[in-house]
């Protein structure tokens, strides 16, 4: 009877221990609204505070909140400063690709490194996509903090929701001053580097 005790604990360990393991080893499931899944995405932004276009680590756990079209407007912008690399070997130029020293999900300068976030809202459009629209906070004591407003895009792709760009808006009205899809074309023509000037 001892033994038969010993043999059903062993298994219930076995069985926890393999339930626990295969769990872990599961992708975490993305959340279904644009309003939690745009939150889930700036928890890691406000965490990690990436620059530029995400790489390795970075990429893996951005990747699964962006459009497959948002995923190759990367791509592309990676190749465009490769050709402006390969077209200017000289390694003290900066390249003009401002793109480098940007929070892609928030903005430049301070606004690259934001400290916290508020889902303010969110609003459907007519074809089918979503603005979620986020604040900002960057705070340097004693200084008042520094905030401002973005919104992201999400479209719904392979039956679930993802960012399709980014809007960085002028003021809290919602005035978009620019984008993340026009930043990363700024300069190029496909993975080819244009004038930027010229374009």
């Amino acid at each position: 009877m001892k033994h038969l005790r010993y043999v059903c604990l062993l298994l219930l360990i076995m069985v926890l221990v393999w339930g626990q393991s295969a769990s872990q080893g599961k992708p975490s499931v993305l959340p279904n609204q644009p309003d939690a899944l745009v939150s889930s995405l700036y928890e890691q932004v406000v965490a990690r505070h990436p620059l530029g276009i995400p790489y390795g680590a970075d990429l893996k756990i951005f990747a699964p909140y962006l459009s497959k079209a948002l995923l190759r407007r990367f791509d592309l912008n990676n190749a465009c400063f490769a050709d402006w690399r390969r077209r200017n070997p000289d390694p003290s130029l900066k390249p003009p690709v401002g793109l480098i020293e940007n929070g892609l999900f928030s903005g430049g300068n301070e606004e690259a490194q934001p400290q916290t976030f508020h889902i303010e809202r969110a609003e459907s459009g007519k074809d089918g996509s979503a603005r979620v629209y986020v604040k900002l906070t960057w705070a340097d004591p004693p200084n008042n903090p520094l905030t401002w407003n973005v919104a992201a895009v999400v479209v719904r792709e392979d039956d679930r929701p993802v960012v399709d760009d980014i809007l960085y808006l002028k003021d809290g009205n919602g005035d978009v001053e620019s984008s993340l899809s026009k930043d990363l074309s700024t300069g190029c023509d496909g993975a080819r580097w244009v004038d930027a000037g010229k374009q």
